[in-house]
């Protein structure tokens, strides 16, 4: 594996790396992202090859939120990423990414709007502008995402579909800890109570969709139902939303159907936790 930090040596080596399939991160790295490499790999075969990023995005976090303080743990990543079958990891400062005059982004103006976009405006705008530049630098053929943030698998499909990107979208399972609890650098801030509590989020989803699968198609009381469950075993934390949405548009549904997802966003002290479930 090799390790390339600008993007004149990144344009060198993509002119013969043949095709490629893409895992963007922002470091920090936990199971979750070696899964969404090894799953790459296993995508990729003997032939493709597979290429990580590493660059915490500003762009995409807001005045209040963590970028200052989120984990940067560059050489433990890189080991991670070898261990995982990548070929070559991007990881590049912040000035071979924007530059310092910069004023174009890309906006995103409809799925954005709800869900976690709804209380971080500009997030996914920075989102849709660090990926479209990654993908216009790394040129991948195909790239993996995660499903744990959903809206921003969406938002991706959306982007690659509306800016003609010819990049194919692979969406990749949430990897979770034993309890059930999603993997998220984020989970190092919860206190013990606090972590004690979170697998609930998790439990209230799946509690749901069985409800579902038992006929309960209302989304009115699917929400009662994880709002009941999570007021009793997570009281911890604060609900930010519980909501029923269609898996593409991310429009809020009266009715569940079977390409319906439930999200849910939970402020805990110190870490904001987003989880969800496909019916």
């Amino acid at each position: 594996m090799i390790l390339i930090e600008t993007v004149k040596d990144l344009r060198a080596w993509r002119k013969t790396a043949g095709h490629v399939i893409f895992a963007p991160t922002m470091g920090a790295l936990h199971e979750g992202h070696t899964t969404l490499v090894r799953e790459a790999r296993q995508l990729a075969g003997p032939e493709a090859k597979v290429v990580a990023s590493i660059f915490v995005n500003p762009l995409q976090f807001g005045p209040n939120e963590d970028f200052d303080r989120y984990p940067r743990t560059l050489e433990n990543d890189l080991m991670m990423c070898r261990g995982a079958g990548a070929d070559m990891v991007f990881a590049p400062a912040l000035k071979e990414v924007y530059h310092a005059d910069r004023s174009i982004k890309i906006s995103e103006s409809s799925l954005s709007k709800v869900l976690c976009g709804a209380s971080r405006p500009g997030h996914f705008d920075g989102v849709c502008t660090v990926v479209a530049k990654l993908f216009n630098l790394v040129q991948p053929d195909e790239a993996v995402f995660g499903k744990k943030d959903y809206q921003q698998l969406a938002i991706i499909r959306r982007l690659v579909r509306d800016l003609d990107i010819p990049v194919k979208i692979h969406g990749i399972e949430t990897v979770r800890e034993p309890d059930g609890l999603a993997m998220s650098s984020r989970n190092r801030y919860l206190s013990p109570a606090e972590r004690a509590q979170a697998p609930a989020l998790r439990a209230a989803l799946v509690a749901a969709r069985q409800a579902w699968q038992g006929g309960v198609t209302g989304a009115k009381k699917l929400l009662d139902l994880i709002h009941d469950h999570l007021a009793a075993h997570a009281n911890l934390g604060r609900k930010d939303y519980i909501a029923v949405v269609d898996q593409d548009t991310l429009q809020p549904l009266d009715i569940a159907h079977p390409h319906s997802l439930i999200a849910l966003a939970v402020f805990f002290d110190k870490a904001r936790l987003i989880d969800n479930i496909e019916l």
